[in-house]
Parts: structure tokens; C-alpha cells; sequence
């Protein structure tokens, strides 16, 4: 999963825990079973409010980036102490506890795996045990099935999980193996059959170069040049529309005659896949502003800071015709590896990049 994909996943989870606080907490303020209509005794509006204060928090960290990492497992964690705390003050015939726990369950299996899922669906199991064995008020054994009926949920949740993961795998296979068939008709239709063209014209330019007809051979060779100019158009259309970004003008396509003079500082440590990324970004740079920049002159940085690989290119050229979106070469790599891509501007004319990759 993309790291973008796994940001508005850790989002929405964490706008549900606040959904979810907010409808347990009315609902046991509805429920008559605990002293009436409309009443809730003070312990578990406290335990409640601090329920929908930390989910309103986890929702503003996840939201503003802050240990985006970190906080998807804390918050498990939380989320089954929250539980635990609601079983000791609620549990009853009618107690939210439940929800509590079979969120932590489907919250782990919607972002991990079905091993993930199992383990905390165990934990759960065995804290709602033990709960409920030593703690819950009366008779004691009146609710410790609840602990098993948790426990096969838990489990059918995960399995259900892993079966659509599986089959969502397989629909992705399909889906890349019918487009790569695709793929592979059209450059066997097109593009193949033009290199063959042009390998035959390029065969009877020699003959005639041979024969001493230079002016005729010299003649098609410029028809040729042209027409592998048209097909080069033609590819990049092609690549651009594989990639699903905005097709670029022809007059704006054409590589320009500026010799870019460029500045380029490197030092920073990583592991061969990790460099081979850097040098290919650097390199996509190097020909964006030199071939369609039009930059005078340009400059790249790159260094290494907090685990982090950082790559700064900045050139005098035309820059981007919509600041908002990055060049797409460049921006399907820096995804590739969970980076992140931030286009520059600041009044500043000329295309200005700021690139973050993980060094490990």
C-alpha cells in the first residue's frame, strides 16, 4: 500500500474511533438498563469523555502527520485499554464494551494481516476474561462466554479479511496481466512495425549511399528523421497516457537548444536499490530542465539528515505549467519508496523540487 493510501486509511480509522465514541457515549446515556432513561452515572461519563477526548486528538495528529508511523500501533494499544476500562465500569447486560474491542480488532486487520488480527483478537479475548472474572460485579460467571463469542468473532472478522485480500490480489493480477496483453498488442502493432519500416529505409539508404546517390540517400534520411520525430511524439503520448498525467503540448515536447549549465553537490550513504532511485530521479531532473526547462543554468543538492536521503533541484527555466503537479517520472519513484515530493516555488521563477526518500 501506498504510503499516501496508508495516511487516509490511518485518517478515516481514526475519524470511525471518534464516530464510534460519540455513538457509544449516547447510547449508554439512552440506555434504561443503568438507572433510567437519559442517565449516565459519573464514572462512565468520565471514562467515556476520555474515550472521544483521545480519539479526537489521534484524529488531529493522524491529520497533521505528526508520528504518522508510530501512532496507528499506539493507538491499538489505547484502544483495547479503553475497552478494558469500559467492561470494568459498564459491563452488564447491555454494556458498550463490546464495541469497543471488536473495533481494535477490525481497525488491525483492515491495516496489517490476518496474524495481526489474531493476536489482538487473543489479547482481547483474554484481558475480557479476566475482566470479567475478577472485576465485574454479581454473579460472575453470567457473562464470561461473552469472552468466546469475542474471541470467534475476532477470528471471523481476520479470516474474512484475509480471503478479500486475497481475492482483491488476484482481481490485481488479472487486471495487470489483461493491460500488459494490451500493452504488448499495441507496441507489436505500432511501434514494432515502425522500427521494422525504418530498419528497411535505412537498408536502402545504404544501398543507394553505395550506388553513389548521395543527394537521394541524404534525402531520405531527412523524411526518416522526421518521421522517427513524429513517432517519438507519438511514444511519449503513449508513456504519459500509461501514467495517467495531463499530455503536454507539442511545441512545449520539443527538447530545446540551451545548454544547461549545471551545479551539482552530492553526500549522503545508502544502499545500492536506494542509490540506483536517487541517481534515476537526479537524472529525470537533470533532462527535465535541460532538455524542457530551457534552464540557463540549474542546481541539485543532495544530502543525507534523519534517515532521510534529501534531493533539492532547482533551475531558472519555464518551471511547471500547474505547481500542483509534479513531474510524474519523478513522483512515481519518490512514491515507490515512501517518499515525499514537494514542488517549490515561493514567488521564485523556474522549477524548484524538495525530495524526501528513507535511507534504509
Amino acid at each position: 500500500m501506498k504510503t499516501e493510501d496508508r495516511n487516509d486509511l490511518d485518517l478515516n480509522i481514526a475519524l470511525a474511533r471518534v464516530v464510534l465514541s460519540v455513538l457509544a457515549l449516547l447510547s449508554w446515556y439512552i440506555d434504561p438498563s443503568y438507572g433510567g432513561w437519559f442517565f449516565i452515572d459519573e464514572t462512565s461519563l468520565i471514562i467515556l469523555s476520555l474515550h472521544l477526548i483521545y480519539s479526537a486528538a489521534m484524529f488531529v495528529l493522524i491529520d497533521r502527520g505528526i508520528a504518522a508511523t508510530l501512532l496507528p500501533e499506539i493507538s491499538t494499544v489505547f484502544d483495547i485499554a479503553f475497552a478494558a476500562a469500559v467492561t470494568i465500569v459498564t459491563e452488564g447486560p447491555t454494556s458498550p464494551s463490546w464495541l469497543f474491542f471488536v473495533f481494535a480488532i477490525i481497525v488491525v486487520d483492515c491495516r496489517t494481516n490476518f496474524r495481526a488480527a489474531i493476536t489482538v483478537t487473543i489479547c482481547s479475548s483474554l484481558v475480557y476474561f479476566i475482566l470479567l472474572a475478577a472485576f465485574v460485579p454479581g454473579h460472575r460467571n453470567e457473562y464470561l462466554m461473552r469472552s468466546a463469542y469475542l474471541a470467534i468473532l475476532g477470528y471471523l472478522i481476520g479470516f474474512i479479511g484475509a480471503q478479500r485480500g486475497r481475492f482483491e490480489s488476484r482481481a490485481r493480477d488479472l487486471e495487470a496481466a489483461a493491460e500488459r496483453h494490451a500493452i504488448a498488442r499495441t507496441l507489436h502493432d505500432d511501434y514494432v512495425q515502425v522500427l521494422a519500416a525504418v530498419n528497411l529505409r535505412l537498408e536502402s539508404c545504404r544501398a543507394l549511399m553505395n550506388t553513389g546517390r548521395l543527394d537521394e540517400a541524404l534525402a531520405r534520411i531527412t523524411d526518416l528523421q522526421k518521421r522517427l520525430a513524429r513517432e517519438h511524439d507519438a511514444v511519449r503520448a503513449y508513456l504519459r497516457s500509461l501514467a495517467e498525467v495531463e499530455q503536454i503540448p507539442e511545441s512545449e515536447d520539443r527538447p530545446s537548444a540551451v545548454e544547461t549549465l549545471f551545479e551539482v553537490k552530492a553526500n549522503f550513504a545508502g544502499r545500492a536499490p536506494i542509490l540506483e532511485q536517487v541517481l534515476q530521479i537526479v537524472l529525470e531532473g537533470v533532462r527535465n530542465s535541460w532538455q524542457h526547462g530551457r534552464a540557463a543554468c540549474a542546481a541539485i543538492n543532495i544530502s543525507a539528515a534523519d534517515h532521510l536521503i534529501l534531493i533539492a533541484m532547482d533551475d531558472d527555466g519555464v518551471g511547471f505549467r500547474d505547481s500542483e503537479q509534479p513531474p510524474w517520472a519523478i513522483a512515481s519513484r519518490v512514491a515507490e519508496y515512501g517518499g515525499r515530493l514537494k514542488v517549490g516555488g515561493d514567488d521564485r521563477s523556474g522549477a524548484h523540487l524538495e525530495i524526501e526518500i528513507p535511507a534504509a
